[in-house]
């Protein structure tokens, strides 16, 4: 099974570069779907495309890859989007998980890393640079908006899977623990996402390490 990735960056070797990489990986089922040079352009070719993953640049002219996150989510669109970026500042890292983001990648990190990083935010996991562990562990605790929330609302399934998300595993992977369906897993995840206030399943998992939830 092939995942179609959309590349939204303005630097046109840059989205080459990538669509080459994902072609000499055919094993990793990723392939090149569209590539977009604006946050504008990403939009309109996302609701054209409907990929299974988005590759998101930080720092762009105009619409910002912020902004174009946010647009995102505010659409309704779930796809897993990853940024990727040069920027390790603990501000940009905390704002763009708080955004949505699935994850956060540097630019400088290896091929081989990368592509393992793609494959596995495509199944549902967070895929966070090595590097940025201290800066998103400073970030999301600074962030005291994260403990005005609580699970009250959850249903104890909602509850399960948030100890899950803790952990860190994939929606296949806790659909296939739970006997349950990957969609199934995604409902409810959305759903506790919503329940929550949260934008993104990055700060439901901080949220419930901190808690002892993991």
């Amino acid at each position: 099974m092939s995942h179609r990735v959309l590349v939204i960056d303005d630097h046109p070797l840059l989205r080459r570069g990538l669509g080459r990489l994902l072609a000499l990986e055919p094993g990793r089922g990723l392939e090149l779907a569209g590539e977009a040079g604006s946050g504008s352009e990403g939009l309109r070719l996302a609701e054209s495309l409907d990929p299974d993953l988005i590759l998101l640049d930080l720092e762009m002219p105009g619409m910002s890859g912020v902004e174009t996150l946010k647009a995102l989510r505010e659409a309704g669109y779930t796809t897993p989007v990853v940024v990727l970026t040069v920027s390790d500042r603990d501000e940009d890292v905390a704002e763009t998980l708080r955004a949505g983001a699935s994850g956060y990648l540097l630019k400088d990190m290896e091929p081989e890393r990368l592509i393992d990083s793609l494959s596995r935010a495509v199944e549902g996991e967070v895929v966070i640079s090595p590097a940025l562990t201290p800066t998103l562990a400073r970030a999301m605790n600074a962030d005291s908006d994260s403990d005005s929330v609580g699970i009250e609302a959850l249903t104890a399934r909602e509850r399960e899977i948030l100890g899950r998300l803790a952990r860190g595993q994939s929606n296949k992977m806790i659909a296939r623990e739970l006997d349950i369906t990957e969609g199934t897993a995604k409902i409810h995840i959305r759903n506790l996402l919503r329940k929550m206030k949260l934008r993104s399943r990055v700060e439901a998992a901080v949220w419930a390490v901190r808690k002892g939830l993991g």
